[in-house]
């Protein structure tokens, strides 16, 4: 894997002019700019795979998930690839004070887990989608439980989204996010080294049109997550242990 060198603090000011700020809306772009610094100051961040994203219509960014820091550093990543990123995301944050009003200005999608409202969560990405937003997911559902950090069997919610609007997926493999802020803890750890990297869209064209019935939408979310895990596979300089 090519890494891109980390950002030094005059680059940091430059990249800041560039960033991406329409439809950002007011509070999410207080936290971009509140948290940016810190990014580039205190974490060793290493990106590849940027020219992957596409620079404009809908896009599925589909990444594993391993620590409260990885919607920091896949913002940051994506912002840098030129593209604001929307999250589903659990709907109790919109009751949080301050992270609520973040959640409600950039367009995230809310999802009622284990509720029969979380349908509406993908009616809702579809229309995002639609309008030619980047729409991020943790096919997962929620952080790994595998012990070695490898990727957990995905969940079937982005499989359909890709398949009902035939949007782009793209896989992203974060590593090192789990040692800048390890699960159950509140402080980062500075100076880690976290690595983004994102790969070719997966193929789904041969899906495409078919009833999504469950051994459609099985096959589709295999191979995103078959994607994510060959990423970290390289990330990591690892092979991964083959069941999943």
């Amino acid at each position: 894997m090519t890494e891109d060198p980390g950002v030094t603090f005059s680059q940091m000011v430059a990249l800041t002019a560039r960033l991406p700020r329409r439809g950002r809306g007011f509070w999410y772009s207080v936290a971009i700019d509140l948290l940016w610094p810190f990014v580039v100051l205190f974490v060793r961040m290493r990106m590849a795979g940027r020219d992957n994203i596409p620079r404009d219509g809908g896009v599925l960014l589909a990444s594993n998930h391993l620590s409260f820091a990885d919607p920091v550093t896949l913002t940051a990543f994506s912002l840098v690839s030129g593209r604001v990123p929307r999250y589903l995301a659990k709907a109790s944050l919109w009751k949080a004070p301050v992270l609520g009003r973040v959640m409600s200005s950039g367009k995230h999608i809310p999802v009622d887990r284990n509720s029969v409202r979380a349908g509406k969560a993908l009616d809702s990405a579809r229309t995002s989608l639609e309008s030619g937003e980047c729409v991020i997911v943790y096919p997962e559902g929620t952080f790994t439980n595998d012990p070695d950090g490898w990727p957990m069997r995905g969940k079937n919610g982005v499989a359909r989204l890709a398949l009902t609007t035939r949007t782009p997926v793209v896989p992203v493999a974060q590593w090192g996010t789990q040692v800048l802020l390890p699960p159950g803890k509140f402080v980062p750890r500075p100076w880690r080294k976290v690595t983004v990297v994102a790969g070719a869209e997966v193929d789904l064209s041969d899906l495409y049109g078919l009833e999504p019935t469950k051994a459609v939408l099985d096959e589709a979310t295999a191979r995103i997550m078959d994607a994510i895990t060959t990423l970290l596979t390289g990330v990591r300089e690892l092979p991964h242990p083959g069941s999943r």
